[in-house]
């Protein structure tokens, strides 16, 4: 394959199936991730960001002279920041404080800027700070708003879902996702259940952050980066949600962890949690069930996190 652009890299990710993990599910049990940390700017979230900006150009909404600027806990800001590398855009990035350090370098080494919110508020701090910034200058930027453009989850209506269905050659009985935006279960979920409406597909939430499910906050400060932003998501489809989970810390980054061990995938807390969740669903279907999730993207985005610890244990 020879790519014009790496922008033409993004989609198309291996789906993998899950060797050690699952010997303790029923006979016949399987249960598969998409790769989503080989799309080029690492994680699932590059799909969802590519669709926005040229949906953002065919509407004539974004210019050269736009600068691209979204609130972003920091995989969409990434994104963000090499598209914008490639397409020639400047691009600034609205995001809390206390994000990875490999998630700052990294957008700031692909030239975007980047403006810290306060991180006590979370999401909802970048959210507001990004709004108050287009307010005082409509005209200087370009917002694509991935908490509400519906170009996020059409991507993975037209392309993730897609890909899932085709590779396990349709035959999907769950899904799991953790919630971020929503946008990925949203496409997700609708392109499955189009094919097969007796598909499951369950939403995810850090337990501290249940906020669709439970109505409440307990945590906000949970380690899951890219999940339970503890607010409405208008993305989110409930019709196509069969039932929600939640993960706690311990058991995201116990999964994970496990996960390099024993399966060689170096993924960050929200696969953990998806792969932690998507256990719990195998283990409740009959023999030869499929169940589907995505690892959303590299545990070397949290080398500098408590993620991983500087000696492995037989435990782990």
């Amino acid at each position: 394959m020879i790519a014009d652009s790496i922008l033409d890299t993004i989609g198309h990710t291996p789906l993998l199936r899950f060797q050690k993990l699952t010997r303790h599910l029923p006979p016949g049990v399987e249960l598969y991730a998409k790769a989503e940390y080989f799309n080029p700017g690492g994680s699932v979230k590059d799909r969802a960001a590519l669709n926005m900006i040229l949906a953002g150009e065919r509407s004539g909404q974004l210019t050269q002279d736009k600068i691209i600027m979204d609130s972003t806990s920091g995989n969409t800001g990434i994104a963000y920041a090499m598209i914008g590398a490639a397409r020639g855009y400047r691009v600034r990035l609205v995001m809390p404080a206390n994000v990875s350090r490999e998630r700052k370098l990294t957008v700031e080494n692909y030239g975007a800027e980047v403006v810290f919110s306060d991180p006590m508020q979370q999401s909802d701090g970048a959210i507001l700070l990004a709004r108050q910034m287009l307010a005082a200058n409509p005209d200087l930027y370009f917002y694509p708003d991935q908490y509400n453009n519906p170009a996020n989850w059409q991507a993975h209506y037209h392309t993730t879902g897609v890909e899932i269905w085709e590779q396990t050659g349709g035959k999907v009985d769950a899904f799991v996702s953790t919630l971020g935006t929503g946008g990925t279960f949203a496409g997700v979920s609708a392109a499955l259940k189009k094919r097969n409406p007796y598909v499951k597909c369950y939403a995810v939430e850090p337990a501290g952050a249940a906020f669709l499910s439970r109505g409440k906050v307990t945590n906000p400060a949970h380690k899951i980066q890219g999940a339970g932003y503890a607010m409405p998501l208008p993305l989110f489809r409930p019709e196509h949600c069969d039932g929600f989970l939640t993960v706690t810390d311990a058991a995201a980054i116990r999964a994970a962890r496990r996960l390099a061990a024993r399966e060689g995938i170096f993924a960050g807390f929200s696969s953990g949690a998806n792969v932690a969740a998507a256990l719990r669903v195998a283990r409740q279907l009959p023999p030869g069930a499929v169940v589907v999730t995505t690892i959303n993207d590299s545990g070397l985005k949290y080398l500098s996190t408590d993620l991983f610890p500087d000696e492995v244990s037989e435990d782990d």
